[in-house]
Parts: structure tokens; sequence; C-alpha cells
């Protein structure tokens, strides 16, 4: 039986909750109309000292709505999508029912399946036609993905490395981070104790130091066979920084099909001196969104549980 085109959206926008976002903010809010959903940020839960101007918002939005993209698929339905000058930052409209295929089926599945894992990566480097496969990806969506040579990575963590000691230098940056993340997250919210090492992996390019123990194992092993790479594009607005979303979800989606885990790394882009750094890496050619660890996942552990998601009451309103 055919579903509603308001029951449709609804499902998009519930399947929109699985999205990633930095430190599990998910700083978005869904509005469905009738035959269109609304999608706006929520500043509220912007991260306001390591995201000031809302890149990493706005970005997480996009992200957002290409998982409502790909959950509307699976119910069949293609959508449209107005983006705006301002808000919303998107408008989806459902058009043209057909009946799903299984190709949109198994996007919708990897969705399900799809999480962040801070451990150390396996020891199989990814292979080149993974790595290709993710370039075409971002590609899709109006992004580019550049991987970055061995000099680069060791470049990266130098980068890291300092932006890492200024934020933890910063007395508000880590009161900010200690609000997200640690503990058990019964709000719905942030990075629980599970899905944090219970020390810091062994790697070239340090993960994120977030001044608490969690529970989950780092692994054994360094980062060795890890590759490191830019997504990037040709603006730098809040229309291009939705867009990177959309690429990275894109990517994230064929990399966990393709047996690739993906880790987003934030800080390089969190503060102006380290952006400037890596824009110049780019050789001045585009506006750095995010650095992502690109590893083997190991098919005999399944990783880290998923991080909690908010009640879908609080994230889509149905106007109607």
């Amino acid at each position: 039986m055919t579903v509603s085109v308001t029951d449709a959206l609804a499902a998009a926008a519930d399947a929109a909750r699985l999205a990633p976002s930095v430190h599990n903010t998910q700083p978005w809010r869904w509005v469905v109309h009738g035959d269109r959903m609304e999608l706006f940020a929520v500043p509220d839960r912007q991260l306001r000292e390591q995201d000031p101007d809302g890149r990493l918002m706005v970005l997480s939005c996009g992200a957002a709505l290409h998982h409502a993209l790909v959950g509307l698929a699976a119910e069949g339905w293609t959508g449209r999508v107005e983006r705006p000058a301002a808000e919303p930052l998107a408008v989806v409209y459902a058009e043209k029912h057909e009946p799903a295929d299984p190709h949109t089926m198994q996007r919708m599945q990897l969705l399900r399946v799809r999480h962040t894992d801070r451990r150390a990566v396996s020891e199989e480097p990814v292979a080149s036609e993974v790595r290709q496969a993710l370039v075409d990806a971002a590609r899709a969506h109006g992004a580019q993905l550049h991987v970055l040579d061995r000099d680069q990575v060791l470049q990266l963590a130098v980068m890291i490395e300092h932006s890492g000691a200024a934020e933890q230098q910063d007395e508000r940056m880590r009161a900010e981070t200690a609000t997200w993340v640690g503990g058990a997250r019964p709000e719905g919210t942030g990075v629980p104790d599970a899905a944090i090492p219970s020390e810091l992996p062994l790697t070239t390019v340090a993960e994120r130091d977030f001044g608490v123990a969690g529970t989950l194992s780092a692994g054994p092993g360094h980062d060795n066979a890890a590759a490191y790479a830019v997504l990037y594009g040709d603006g730098d607005e809040p229309m291009d920084w939705l867009a990177a979303g959309e690429a990275l979800s894109e990517l994230w989606l064929s990399a966990t099909a393709l047996g690739a885990a993906v880790l987003p790394l934030s800080s390089p882009v969190e503060l102006d001196f380290s952006r400037q750094a890596l824009r110049r890496m780019l050789g001045d050619v585009g506006y750095p969104y995010l650095v992502l660890r690109l590893g083997t996942s190991d098919p005999d552990h399944a990783g880290p549980p998923h991080t909690p998601r908010l009640p879908a009451e609080e994230v889509i309103e149905i106007a109607g």
C-alpha cells in the first residue's frame, strides 16, 4: 500500500535522525507541511566556541538532508530540493512515487549500520579503487576529496597537535566539550563513554582528546594503514557547507558499503590558523570543510554502539 506524501516525508525526517553531526549535537529541525518539509538549523545546539560561524552546524544539517533523501527514496518517492538563500536551509518536496528498488533499500540499510568508530583501524590499507569511489561520491555532490600524501599527513599531524593544544588551553572550549562528551548521555545527544576510547589509540595523526576516558577499547596497532583526506569545495558560505554535509553523507554510505571506516576530524577547521594552513595544503584552490581518516574496518568486530539520538518529537514537527 502506498503511504501518503506526508507520512513519507515524516519517515524521511525520521531517517535523518541517524545522520552524523559534530559531537552528536544533532543541530537540525524538520517541519513537515503536507507535500513538503523544511530543514532548519538549531542554534541552541551549535558549538559556539568551536564552531562560532556555524560551519559544522550547517554541514551536519547537510548530512541530515542527504539522509532524508535516502529515506524518501526508500519509500519510493523522488525528492526535489530547493535551497533558499536564508532559512530554511532546504525545502524537500516528495514527487513521483514508484516502487522502491533494491538499491534504494540497500542504501537505507547502510544508514542504519553506519557509525563513527574511534578505534585504531586494521592493518589492511584502503584499496585504491575504494579511495576513488569515495572521491567520486564527494564529487557527485559538488565537493572534492583530496587524499593526502605521506608528507602532507605529517604536516596534518603537526597541525592537529597545535590546534588540539590551543583548544586544550582555552577554558571555554574545554567547558563546551565537557557539556557534550562523556557519561551515558540519557538526553539523547552528545558522545557517550561507550564511543570514546579508554585511552587514545596509537596514531600518527592524533585523535581528538575529549578530556575523558571512555569505555571503548582503543584496539591494537597503529594507524600506519590509514589514509587521510580533506573534504573541500569552491565556496565558504552556508550553502557550500550544506552541500559538504551531503557529500560527507554520500561518501560515508559508499565507504560503509565497501567495508571502509570513516572518522571525521573537525579540530583543524575549528580554528582560523589551522583552517588556513589546510587551505594552503590544498594549494589555495578550495576551502576545507573537514578532515577524514579512512581505514579498513575489521570484519571480526562490529565496533562501538551507535550514539544516542533525540526523540523524533524533538526534531520533527508535523504542521499539516
